[in-house]
């Protein structure tokens, strides 16, 4: 099969799902009816392959998801046209992959109900039109774009993005680009390692009328520089957490844990790790960010298939629901699907 869009994974922040060794464990599911929204995965055909059959094949193996949301990869980029505008590509694919959702034929979520892609916010105020191509490709799905800024002095933390500029988010021509967001109701996922989230309080407070997703937990590292110094890098983290959480245009994505940054040793071991195991680990930072954001403000996210390379879909959604266990039913909704949907406008079937 020939592949698109980027090489094999070389990012260094993940590791390759591994279909063999997540057969090995498997769990009853905690909650099952629950409806989940998920708000945050990729779809890809590049030395590994997760399309809309492989995204079907989680979804069904228990939980109750009845839509997702698709973030910018760098997947189906057009290949020829002005640069600018081949991330329009990305947007046509994913609501092709809506529309192939939409038949029945995948199960009864709806995948790619919302979409969101990547625009060069440092064009400036050349952002414009490619936004609103992105909007007309989107078939009404279309609600924002992520631009990483996602950098650090360790290449070991920083992996794929050790070349990328310091300091993105201070950049005046990426603000000219970043001010084309609110007038088009288009919000903007933030990515980026926890020693920036400062970066992003700025940017959030100098813009309070434009929505900001921060993902997966802000990026708390545990690799590189930041390798056996998980309690001094914590108490950092959740500061920077608690000052962010004070702008109201700012929610936060419970999920990407299970990524190699974060410094846990999960794909490592003879067989993968448990729900109990896993919320475990997870517990100390999705209960901060929830009690800074509040539930509608935060929303799970399972980060597929990055953080399929140390659980599967069983697992990090019943690692998710023993987290959330002690909260209410109204809780529970807001941060397994109301507040996903609130944010990203989502229109589902009745």
């Amino acid at each position: 099969m020939v592949a698109s869009g980027l090489p094999a994974n070389t990012s260094g922040l993940f590791v390759e799902p591994r279909e063999d060794w997540l057969a090995q464990y498997q769990e009853e599911i905690i909650d099952p009816a629950r409806p989940i929204v998920d708000p945050h995965h990729h779809l890809w055909n590049r030395g590994h392959r997760y399309l809309i059959e492989e995204m079907a094949d989680d979804i069904a193996s228990g939980h109750n998801i009845i839509a997702t949301v698709y973030v910018d990869c760098r997947s189906m980029y057009r290949a020829h046209g002005p640069e600018a505008f081949r991330p329009v590509g990305e947007v046509e694919f994913a609501n092709g992959v809506a529309a192939m959702s939409a038949s029945g034929g995948y199960g009864k979520a709806a995948i790619c109900a919302g979409i969101v892609s990547h625009v060069n916010l440092l064009l400036g105020d050349a952002a414009k039109p490619v936004l609103e191509a992105e909007i007309a490709a989107g078939n009404s799905r279309f609600r924002g774009i992520r631009h990483s800024s996602a950098w650090d002095e360790d290449p070991v933390v920083a992996g794929m993005y050790a070349n990328r500029p310091k300091g993105l988010l201070q950049d005046p021509a990426f603000r000219k680009g970043f001010a084309c967001l609110a007038p088009l109701n288009l919000s903007f996922d933030a990515w980026l390692f926890h020693p920036q989230i400062g970066e992003l309080t700025e940017l959030a407070r100098a813009f309070p009328d434009t929505r900001i997703v921060l993902d997966h937990c802000g990026g708390p590292a545990g690799v590189g520089r930041f390798a056996g110094r998980r309690k001094e890098v914590f108490q950092q983290w959740r500061a920077s957490i608690q000052e962010i959480a004070k702008c109201e245009n700012v929610v936060v994505k419970l999920g990407g844990l299970a990524m190699c940054l974060l410094g846990y040793d999960f794909h490592l071991r003879p067989k993968p790790p448990s729900s109990e195991e896993l919320a475990a680990a997870w517990k100390p930072y999705i209960e901060t960010c929830i009690e800074a954001f509040g539930v509608r403000r935060a929303m799970f996210e399972s980060n597929f298939p990055p953080d399929k390379g140390q659980c599967s879909y069983q697992v990090i959604f019943n690692a998710f629901k023993r987290i959330a266990s002690p909260l209410s039913e109204t809780e529970k909704t807001a941060l397994f699907s109301q507040t996903a949907t609130d944010v990203y406008r989502l229109e589902l079937p009745s």
